[in-house]
C-alpha cells in the first residue's frame, strides 16, 4: 500500500489535531482536580493505591489520628502534604524501633 505525500500529510494533520484535543482534555482534568489553597487533595482510592494498604488499615490510621483527613460533602479527603508527613513519620518510627547493631 503506497501513500502519496499529500495523503500522508493529511493523515499527519489529523493525528496532530487529535493530540491537541487530548492535550486540552488533560489540562481540563488537571484543573478540575480537587485542591484546597493550591494543595492537592486525595480521596480514599488514591491513598489505598499510593500506600498499597487495605481500607481497614486506612480507617485505623484515620481513627488513631496518624493520618489527618477532611470531610467535604460527606466524602473523605487527605492533603498530599499530610500523606507525605505520615510516610516520613512511619519511616522514623521504624528506624527508632530497630535495635542497635542490626
Amino acid at each position: 500500500m503506497n501513500l502519496d505525500r499529500i495523503e500522508f500529510l493529511s493523515w499527519m494533520e489529523r493525528i496532530i489535531e487529535r493530540f491537541d484535543l487530548l492535550s486540552q482534555h488533560i489540562s481540563e482534568v488537571d484543573k478540575k482536580r480537587a485542591s484546597v489553597d493550591g494543595e492537592e487533595l486525595l480521596d480514599n482510592q488514591d491513598i489505598l493505591q499510593m500506600l498499597k494498604i487495605s481500607g481497614r488499615s486506612l480507617q485505623r490510621y484515620r481513627s488513631s489520628g496518624k493520618l489527618p483527613y477532611y470531610t467535604i460533602s460527606g466524602k473523605i479527603y487527605y492533603k498530599l502534604s499530610d500523606v507525605h508527613q505520615f510516610i516520613r513519620d512511619s519511616f522514623t518510627a521504624r528506624l527508632t524501633k530497630t535495635p542497635a547493631g542490626e
